[in-house]
């Protein structure tokens, strides 16, 4: 389990606290089940902004994306995003392409801390395989989808405050790494 936190003159120590938690990442990579636990162990709600943006839509993501294409998704994405980034503090897993978009990511940056989970391809493909409702990866190789969007995803998310690699370690694993870089009582 490693982890890195980005460059930042933030204190990170009291932040969770004043603000929202913020999990970025590719998909597969655990941002739900591990923003649970994070949200547990720290007290906080915990949202899911896919299903945030599933309840506003009155859709599944797969028929917006089949419906509308990837471009509305994503601004409506920005927008559920922009909504649930309030001040409160929370624990927030987002979609594998909310930080991609540029108004998205800065204003994560800016209003909240921001975390990156990240895993080898390897890991993720074994964990996407489990799920067919991805529409990225529909009718596609997911190991060549998931190399093609880390090559372009994860510049961008190593701009986030904290990074966390999680492979194949528990999900309450990467929770302790988790909370040990948030400065976290007794991690």
């Amino acid at each position: 389990m490693l982890q890195s936190p980005a460059p930042s003159n933030r204190d990170r120590k009291s932040r969770w606290q004043r603000e929202p938690i913020v999990l970025v990442g590719l998909m597969g990579v655990g941002k739900s089940t591990v923003g649970k636990r994070l949200a547990q162990r720290l007290g906080l709600p915990f949202v899911d902004a896919d299903n945030a943006i599933e309840e506003a839509a009155g859709m599944s993501i797969a028929e917006i994306f089949a419906q509308f294409g990837e471009p509305y998704f994503r601004d409506g994405e920005r927008r559920v995003i922009q909504r649930l980034i309030d001040g409160r503090p929370k624990v927030i897993a987002t979609g594998g392409g909310a930080f991609i978009n540029d108004a998205t990511r800065q204003l994560i940056l800016s209003d909240a801390l921001s975390v990156w989970l990240d895993a080898d391809i390897d890991v993720l493909v074994d964990r996407v395989r489990r799920r067919d409702t991805r529409p990225l990866l529909r009718g596609k190789d997911p190991a060549k989808v998931l190399r093609e969007l880390a090559e372009v995803r994860n510049p961008l998310y190593a701009q986030a405050d904290i990074h966390v690699t999680s492979n194949n370690a528990p999900h309450e694993a990467t929770v302790r790494a988790i909370l040990k870089a948030i400065g976290y009582g007794n991690a």
